[in-house]
């Protein structure tokens, strides 16, 4: 079987990375690491971003704010997204025991 492919005992895979088996401590950890680097990434590149639109443009924008109107937002959605997605998987576990 490759590794894009899943069985229905298998629990699925994303990226080759199983989906069973996670506590409910490992599920809240990846939610928490998922919105963190999303967090982060963004926040990076909104910085490029608006490093290149004040250089090469001659604006003058705040980079305080890419904190506050991208990277905050961006990591509670995939916060809001992780987190559910994790608590369902912990408890379908429990229920399937």
């Amino acid at each position: 079987m490759s590794s894009l492919e899943t069985s229905p005992a298998d629990g699925g895979r994303i990226f080759g990375f199983p989906l069973k088996g996670f506590g409910l401590f490992s599920g809240l950890l990846l939610a928490f690491a998922a919105a963190f680097t999303t967090f982060f990434a963004t926040t990076c590149l909104s910085i490029f971003a608006l490093l290149v639109w004040n250089q090469m443009l001659g604006h003058s924008v705040n980079y305080a704010d890419t904190y506050l109107y991208v990277g905050f937002p961006a990591g509670v959605i995939v916060l809001a997204i992780a987190l559910p997605f994790f608590t369902f998987l912990w408890l379908r576990a429990k229920v399937r025991g």
